[in-house]
């Protein structure tokens, strides 16, 4: 296990030097693995989560027959899970599944095309290089990556690929949002002016498991390789098991529901991160030994890097003491709002005729525009078993079988992760935080961030 870290850790150290791109080819045999119409396609599944159980089973099953897929097998350290997964999926498919110990042990059987990966938030850049370095194609939860080191790393080696790698980020495959994206970039909405992002709830329990902590021995599974590039660590079924809770292996409100919002900010704008950001916050209602804040606002300025003069305001809030989770996310111009929690654009807002001529301008008022609603009932859901979900699973399916990129495609995973380590930073200095774009690096106080 040491050297398999030790591997990891160098084989980044030589991506960021540009070097280990040219040892990752793809020759024609590598299109041995694009199935036919009527080839099924073996799906994986790496880390039987329950985000996994919630969301990818409900979704695949939406669209797997008539796309011809079929899953065959589970990679979990945790025998429990293992056991559970395979049972689960033998359910739903009909057959015996391949429970495997560790991806090793699946990728060495060649029983997979492609993958669900859905692990611990700081294991999904990992596994996702490690997926595609097997030939797979593979759905890759958010957050991408919780380090610019793995977020580097993973990057270079799926775009030296012919993998389809689809990122978890599902707001991509909503019509509302395409309709968005349309409007904003058809120049009608005029420059963005702010953004403001919220995701309020009030859960003490939220990603707590307390009866299924006392269950997980570390027997029963394989802690050094939960750990993969981490700092060596006494084994903690809640640090395993309610990793959101804990630095370094999840940045907690900013990995989970920031990088959902910010993704569409870069998607809208065209921005490919912050140029800045602070952060305020703490542990503020539940003390139950976590690490991560249960309360943050995060404030970013976004534009162009070569122009300081132009560009929006973007806030970010989230408390998990109060609120009933209703995500808002509404975009801001002199002319008025775009709303995705109504899913309008409105004149609301904006510069009124009486505002305009006291000083000699004219009015700027947007008109009223209904954006595509067809997702409307679950834009301010949760992110369980949906129809954005079910769309994006089912892109990326589509994508699989036509080779086309996907609608969240690793580009939009390696830029809400910048954002996402940025805010995780200045989390943990207090300092502005920018980036460097040279090094490609999140640099605070002057200095690289590092956990």
């Amino acid at each position: 296990m040491e050297d398999s870290r030790r591997k990891f850790i160098k084989q980044s150290a030589l991506v960021t030097a540009g070097l280990l791109a040219s040892k990752v080819s793809w020759s024609a045999k590598s299109y041995s693995r694009i199935m036919g119409a009527n080839d099924r396609v073996r799906v994986g599944v790496v880390g039987f989560s329950d985000r996994h159980k919630s969301t990818h089973i409900p979704c695949f099953m939406n669209h797997y027959k008539e796309l011809n897929f079929d899953v065959v097998a589970v990679s979990d350290i945790w025998n429990r899970r293992r056991e559970e997964g395979a049972a689960a999926w033998k359910e739903k498919m009909g057959h015996d599944i391949v429970a495997c110990r560790n991806n090793d042990e699946l990728y060495s059987k060649k029983l997979v095309d492609a993958v669900f990966i859905s692990t611990a938030d700081f294991q999904h850049a990992y596994h996702a290089a490690e997926a595609v370095k097997a030939g797979c194609d593979a759905y890759v939860e958010k957050p991408f990556a919780e380090t610019m080191e793995d977020n580097r790393y993973a990057f270079k080696v799926i775009k030296a690929s012919d993998r389809i790698v689809q990122i978890g980020s599902q707001r991509r495959s909503g019509s509302n949002y395409m309709a968005a994206e349309e409007f904003i970039k058809s120049g009608k909405f005029g420059p963005i002016t702010m953004v403001e992002l919220s995701w309020n709830v009030n859960q003490p329990g939220r990603w707590r498991r307390p009866d299924v902590v006392p269950m997980l021995k570390e027997a029963d599974t394989d802690w050094k390789r939960f750990l993969i590039n981490r700092p060596n660590d006494t084994f903690d079924p809640r640090k395993y098991l309610e990793f959101r809770l804990f630095w370094p292996y999840s940045s907690g409100l900013p990995g989970q529901w920031m990088s959902h919002q910010i993704d569409t900010v870069h998607w809208f704008s065209g921005l490919k991160h912050p140029r800045s950001v602070v952060a305020n916050g703490g542990i503020y209602a539940w003390k139950d030994g976590r690490k991560n804040w249960d309360t943050i606002s995060a404030v970013f300025d976004y534009g162009p890097l070569d122009d300081a003069s132009n560009g929006f305001q973007v806030t970010f809030g989230s408390r998990m003491h109060n609120g009933d989770e209703h995500p808002a996310e509404i975009y801001y111009s002199n002319g008025g709002e775009l709303n995705l929690n109504t899913n309008m654009v409105s004149p609301k807002g904006g510069l009124t005729d009486k505002m305009a001529k006291a000083m000699d301008m004219k009015a700027n008022l947007l008109p009223e525009v209904a954006l595509s609603n067809t997702e409307a009932a679950v834009v301010s859901a949760n992110t369980g078993g949906d129809k954005l979900t079910s769309n994006h699973v089912r892109n990326w399916m589509e994508c699989v079988r036509s080779r086309k990129q996907p609608h969240a495609p690793v580009e939009a995973g390696y830029s809400h992760s910048i954002a996402t380590i940025m805010t995780n930073a200045a989390v943990h200095t207090g300092a502005k935080v920018t980036f460097d774009e040279k090094t490609q690096e999140v640099m605070a106080d002057g200095k690289v961030f590092k956990f």
